[in-house]
């Protein structure tokens, strides 16, 4: 970053001096957000249920080596609540934070039958928040080690996690410019009208032209929200239109924690100067706050800040890829999801699928029909049934558990039948495969069977 023009840039834009505050802010309801979903999970049973009870669990590709605890699984939770209650008081911030970040995303990789969008984006932002000063202001950190204080910090460390919410936001709305969603109005053809007992407004779901309202505010919405956010002009009415946005989606469709993770994160956009000026009036009520008063700037030192821009710099370039990976595949992504996870496509699909295992002795010649509900639990085998790494790793499953029992040689056949978004149900793998044979990998799965239909889009 040697030449001039580029120095200004850097001095005048990312490295502008911006209020601590609004970081500060962001550490404490984001933290709160999680050590709420923590304890949310422990209290509806939902630990016991997806992370000890199953038998077998499926893994991502890479991350093997992420084992279930069992009944140590709730000690990691426990971790990671405690570690996000120290995270949201700034204390110990540092490594609260890599704490935080390393036992949530863990319990995320031991099942990918649990995957959601917005897991992940959790885990991308504690990432990113282990490198920003958060515990600057507004922390216990900042009264144990004065030095720290500082009431302002370079642009850019806010600037982050605006980028990756504007990422999101983006590619949620491009993975929409299809002709099922836009077209078709499709899968919310199929579920509004499931919802018309709703209050008020139920009646409504049962036309199809609210399927297709539904269907292009929501691209719309999606492509323009990140940047109505951050216009200073538009910004109040742009945060209403996502507070109503995604109670309504919670309210209509059950994703868990996503439309809070994304109302909370949103708070990233104010201006930093009203989150100063709150942090201010909180302070003449309750003086002994750690709210920081004389005006330094955070400085990374230029080492160290030169570092972290590099390794930023890297990471959103990863966000930026990863996405289109599915470009390396043939085939309708629907249909084969190589390359869907990790993308931001939210809510696009409704893919119902039945599968129907037999595994043979390769010596003798003999058959044997799997109960599938003998090996998975109801969650995982409605994922298995329509999604081809879970196919394969299945297959494993089922030979490793009949080669134990005896079997020589064992070969494991499926009939899958897979519906998608309303089409008839028609055959997802050749049945004539010996899927034990097939590897899990980032190469093309040959043994699928043709969507032979068009969806046009991205």
């Amino acid at each position: 970053m040697n030449h001039p023009s580029l120095r200004i840039l850097s001095k005048a834009y990312i490295g502008k001096p911006v209020y601590s505050a609004s970081l500060a802010v962001f550490r404490v309801v984001f933290g709160l957000m999680i050590f709420g979903s923590t304890i949310r999970f422990w209290l509806k049973g939902w630990i016991d249920e997806l992370y000890i009870q199953p038998t077998y669990f499926f893994h991502y590709y890479g991350f093997e080596w992420v084992q279930p605890l069992g009944q140590y699984t709730y000690a990691l939770f426990a971790l990671c609540g405690s570690s996000a209650l120290l995270f949201v008081l700034g204390w110990w911030y540092r490594i609260a934070s890599v704490l935080l970040f390393v036992s949530f995303t863990y319990i995320e990789l031991m099942d990918k039958t649990n995957y959601l969008n917005h897991y992940y984006f959790v885990s991308l932002v504690l990432f990113l928040m282990i490198w920003l000063p958060a515990n600057c202001n507004f922390s216990i950190d900042s009264i144990r080690k004065p030095f720290i204080q500082n009431r302002y910090i370079p642009r850019w460390t806010i600037g982050s996690i605006r980028l990756m919410m504007g990422i999101l936001y983006v590619y949620a709305g491009l993975a929409k410019l299809n002709s099922d969603w836009l077209v078709q109005a499709m899968p919310l053809r199929l579920w509004l009208p499931a919802q018309n007992d709703t209050p008020l407004i139920g009646s409504l779901f049962n036309h199809v032209w609210i399927a297709y309202l539904f269907s292009w505010f929501a691209t719309v919405y999606d492509l323009t929200i990140p940047f109505f956010l951050l216009n200073r002009r538009t910004r109040p009415y742009a945060y209403m239109a996502v507070v109503v946005f995604h109670i309504l989606t919670s309210i209509l469709f059950p994703i868990g924690m996503f439309p809070y993770v994304m109302i909370v994160s949103a708070l990233v956009f104010f201006d930093s100067a009203d989150a100063d000026r709150l942090l201010m009036k909180l302070k003449t009520i309750f003086t002994s706050l750690p709210v920081v008063l004389h005006n330094s700037v955070y400085s990374f030192g230029r080492m160290w800040q030169r570092g972290v821009l590099i390794l930023f710099a890297g990471f959103f370039a990863l966000q930026v890829v990863l996405p289109w990976r599915y470009l390396l595949y043939d085939g309708e992504l629907f249909w084969t999801e190589e390359g869907y996870r990790f993308s931001w496509r939210v809510m696009l699909m409704e893919k119902m699928g039945y599968a129907q295992f037999v595994v043979k002795d390769g010596v003798t010649g003999e058959k044997i029909a799997v109960n599938n509900n003998e090996f998975l639990t109801r969650n995982q085998e409605k994922m298995m049934a329509t999604q081809s790494d879970f196919i394969l790793q299945y297959a494993q499953i089922l030979k490793a558990h009949y080669t134990k029992q005896g079997m020589r040689n064992p070969e494991v056949y499926a009939t899958i039948y897979v519906g998608l978004n309303g089409r008839q149900s028609r055959l997802y793998a050749d049945t004539s495969v010996n899927l034990a044979n097939e590897k899990d990998g980032l190469k093309q799965k040959t043994w699928l069977m043709p969507f032979n239909d068009t969806i046009y889009g991205l």
